[in-house]
């Protein structure tokens, strides 16, 4: 089916399957539609129907709150075709040329699930084709029987990749976290789609690196040290991450944040910031190379931080809240440009 988005910038048309998503499809063929979360949480991706039908996946997607649904308006990563559309979208757009990161469907298969603490899992998914991605960026995944899709960042990085490292933190009542918990998974395949996301790193800035993330949230920034450790980052630039856990015991990926830590010629720094518990000493105690410190991470950050921010980009992921704060002190007490405070919102 044709569809055609009516934007500030001019009108673009894509084709679009009945079975597919707006936004997916008019992302696939190199069209930059407003989106941040992709799964119907955060509704960035809002357009209006002036003409044809859809129909809605998802009714009870958080991001409908602010749409007038009575007028046409949608979320397109909710929306799938029922007919020709034209959709007005209140953006400017562009058309990208063929890209090595444009995003694509594939499908993954579950392999290597493992338990990182009481309430985080990791697991790898091994692609149908190899997927290029900017570090920093996520996918959006769909099991069979399971309503909607859900997000997650890589954990790795490598030039065409085959396989992606994830990591998800139970939460009551989520679907997805309880399917993965649950079940013996391994070998189940799922809908992958990407890669995506906007809060990403690229070495040729040459600007020092801030990471601020709670829990689950860590997994883009373990992505970002992967890439820039293998390109000797950390040589002739500093790196601050600052990882927010409840208790010591909720620390997870702390070897691998070690080991970046031994491979930055003393310029990468790591604290784990313990949320409900103090600190007893200002190391932990197996990875000396990680710091520890008492309080909310962001917290922590602006103490750490201060007076430190110039030349800097910043990335933020974790709880709705802990990003809101973060945010707050870095656009508005630290006065840093939004240009380089880069987070995705997933919720």
């Amino acid at each position: 089916m044709k569809i055609t988005v009516q934007a500030n910038s001019g009108d673009f048309t894509f084709e679009c399957e009945a079975g597919e998503r707006l936004l997916y499809a008019g992302l696939a063929q190199g069209l930059r539609l407003p989106y941040e979360c992709a799964t119907g949480t955060c509704g960035t991706c809002r357009g209006r129907v002036v003409q044809g039908t859809t129909v809605v996946e998802w009714d009870e997607a958080p991001g409908f709150a602010r749409l007038k649904r009575a007028k046409g308006d949608v979320l397109m990563c909710q929306a799938r075709p029922t007919s020709d559309c034209v959709i007005r979208v209140p953006a400017n757009l562009a058309a990208d040329a063929v890209s090595p990161t444009r995003p694509a469907h594939r499908t993954g298969r579950v392999e290597k699930v493992r338990r990182l603490n009481r309430d985080v899992i990791d697991f790898s998914l091994a692609l149908s084709g190899p997927m290029t991605f900017e570090a920093g960026q996520f996918v959006v995944i769909e099991a069979e029987g399971i309503t909607g899709g859900r997000a997650y960042s890589m954990v790795n990085f490598s030039p065409a990749c085959e396989r992606l490292a994830l990591v998800v933190k139970q939460k009551p009542g989520g679907a997805f976290s309880n399917w993965l918990f649950g079940n013996d998974v391994d070998g189940a395949e799922v809908k992958v789609f990407g890669p995506l996301g906007r809060a990403t790193f690229h070495p040729e800035e040459g600007r020092n690196v801030l990471c601020v993330a709670g829990g689950s949230g860590v997994a883009g920034m373990l992505s970002i040290l992967e890439r820039a450790t293998r390109e000797d980052y950390f040589r002739d630039h500093g790196g601050e991450v600052f990882f927010g856990v409840r208790t010591l015991a909720d620390g997870f990926y702390l070897k691998e944040l070690a080991d970046h830590v031994a491979a930055g010629h003393g310029r990468l720094q790591v604290t784990l910031a313990l949320s409900h518990e103090r600190a007893q000493s200002p190391v932990h105690p197996e990875f000396p190379g990680i710091r520890l410190s008492s309080g909310m991470v962001t917290e922590v950050m602006a103490q750490a931080m201060a007076g430190r921010y110039d030349n800097l980009v910043s990335f933020l992921a974790g709880p709705t809240p802990m990003v809101d704060e973060a945010l707050r002190l870095l656009l508005k007490e630290a006065k840093q440009p939004a240009l380089y405070v880069r987070y995705d919102k997933f919720a």
